[in-house]
């Protein structure tokens, strides 16, 4: 059975686009490079429908960003089409409405449930029956979400399997800062900060930014890769701080290394909602000294004073501290680089992301063909 070649669907209701959505394609290219079937389904209108060809993948437009006949509908028919040994489910929305169709179709095809984020799971009847009856397995993108899922819905240990997002060390891997600013149009002088986000208030921009106000003097600037709902609200705070002439707001961009290569120092200061965030793994991995919040599974990468600094969320003068300290101290800084990058070559591959993905879809399907419940 290893070595057959599976037909996975995977399923994402969500409009929007970051780590989630990058992890699913990623994740979903690396399988079919290994000589699998997979197929990605979801709404025509968002992000991840229009970026999976470029991922190499199919994609199949489906009208599931929220819950509505329409979806279920669609999903049956779907489902009822198509010849497939697992469905891999990412969000609330597709994962009910995929649920729902099995059980109108009576259909015994094994789903995967995948958690990639730390918010609450709901505590209810139907909540529980989707997290350990709908699923054959549910897998998280850190320990503590795994531990989560266990507490909130009620999950058996061996229901649950945490298997962290992997990334391209190829790509995102140490550069020259002068050389990357260069082709950026970024300032060669000064100390250089960044964070690649999207702009959503539980990201903890505010916080950086007003953090980084209390860093006048130094002449340390700030860059801001990512766009989204907040950017308005953003810019807005950086003028009334009185700091928008030193920091930029880059926007989406294609490929964020270089932009990861130029910074001398990276910050995600997150309040909520974290698995493990892929720009935090992404900077590590292009040997940065790191701050971060133990938010979600942030701190199983970041290890306080070893590979990273942590400090407390929504603490704005917690964070300008760490932030001094770093920037005082360039020793320090070049230790929880080099080991920041250490701890990504040993621990952030692609690879064993995908092989692990594989071998639990491998796993469900053989279960399913031969009738078992686990």
């Amino acid at each position: 059975m290893a070595d057959e070649r599976l037909r996975i669907l995977h399923t994402e209701s969500s409009l929007g686009w970051g780590g989630q959505e990058i992890r699913i394609l990623t994740e979903a290219r690396g399988v079919a490079r290994r000589g699998h079937e997979v197929t990605l389904a979801a709404p025509e209108e968002s992000r991840i429908f229009q970026a999976a060809p470029g991922y190499g993948l199919e994609a199949v437009a489906v009208p599931i960003a929220r819950k509505s006949f329409a979806g279920l509908h669609a999903m049956v028919k779907l489902l009822k089409a198509r010849r497939l040994d697992v469905v891999n489910t990412h969000s609330s929305t597709d994962s009910w409405l995929t649920a729902a169709a099995l059980c109108c179709l009576h259909r015994n095809l094994p789903v995967v449930r995948t958690r990639h984020i730390s918010a609450p799971v709901p505590r209810n009847l139907f909540t529980r029956w989707l997290y350990r009856d709908a699923c054959r397995r549910v897998v998280t993108t850190g320990e503590r979400l795994r531990l989560q899922v266990m507490e909130e819905a009620g999950a058996e240990a061996n229901h649950v399997i945490s298997i962290p997002t992997g990334i391209d060390l190829e790509r995102f891997r140490p550069g020259e800062p002068a050389k990357a600013r260069a082709a950026l149009g970024l300032d060669p002088q000064g100390p250089l900060i960044g964070i690649v986000a999207t702009l959503r208030s539980w990201k903890g921009h505010r916080y950086l930014l007003e953090a980084f106000a209390g860093l006048a003097g130094r002449g340390a600037r700030l860059v801001v890769v990512g766009d989204g709902p907040q950017r308005e609200a953003l810019e807005a705070l950086a003028r009334e701080l009185g700091i928008a002439d030193r920091v930029r707001f880059a926007g989406n961009q294609s490929d964020v290394a270089p932009w990861l290569q130029s910074l001398d120092l990276f910050c995600l200061p997150s309040y909520a909602n974290e698995g493990v965030p892929q720009a935090l793994m992404q900077a590590m991995a292009c040997g940065l000294p790191v701050i971060s919040t133990p938010v979600g599974s942030i701190a199983e990468i970041v290890q306080d004073g070893d590979t990273g600094r942590l400090v407390q969320p929504e603490d704005a003068a917690a964070l300008r501290a760490a932030i001094e300290s770093l920037l005082a101290d360039g020793p320090l800084r070049s230790r929880l680089a080099t080991n920041a990058r250490s701890a990504a070559l040993q621990r952030f591959g692609e690879d064993r992301m995908v092989e692990r993905m594989i071998d639990v879809f491998t796993a469900v399907a053989r279960s399913a063909r031969h009738g078992n419940g686990d």
